[in-house]
């Protein structure tokens, strides 16, 4: 297993095949397979206050296969936070410890560069992923919505101590 970051010009192919092949947490969420344009919007989405040329979009791979994707960006929801805006494992990944190995990587990154919270947002209907997020000891906070589809979201959040 190794981890490093993804960019637009040479990744592009390999993150719309990830989607193709694994396509159920975007069913689950837009309720539509990802296309292309999914895959690009991978390289640009992050959440409001954040720059984007400070994000860190990183693949997972698995005998040089792209079996993960992540991406953690830096001022949302407070100036001092990070925010991971999306993780997720290929279906050929999962419950083999390769999320937690991932995630930790998220976590060392976010310390390094002093955030003091990890925040993430999880679908009400994603109950795997909740179970996972519970596991690393990510908690809910008070904030709630919906996603474009209308399904339910829960904010979350890791301490990750005094680093500033």
């Amino acid at each position: 297993m190794f981890i490093r970051e993804l960019h637009l010009q040479t990744d592009l192919a390999a993150v719309h095949a990830f989607y193709c092949d694994a396509p159920d947490y975007w069913i689950m969420a837009d309720g539509v397979a990802p296309d292309l344009a999914k895959a690009r919007s991978y390289f640009h989405d992050c959440p409001p206050n954040c720059d984007p040329t400070k994000t860190h979009r990183l693949g997972l791979f698995l005998d040089d296969r792209l079996s993960g994707l992540g991406e953690l960006s830096f001022g949302f929801p407070a100036t001092n936070d990070a925010y991971l805006g999306f993780m997720m494992l290929g279906p050929w990944a999962r419950n083999a410890g390769h999320g937690s190995e991932f995630l930790a990587h998220f976590v060392n990154l976010a310390q390094q560069a002093g955030a003091s919270s990890l925040y993430l947002a999880v679908l009400d209907v994603n109950q795997a992923g909740r179970r996972f997020w519970d596991r690393h000891g990510f908690q809910a906070t008070d904030v709630s919505g919906t996603n474009a589809q209308g399904l339910g979201l829960t904010r979350m959040c890791k301490s990750l101590g005094d680093h500033g």
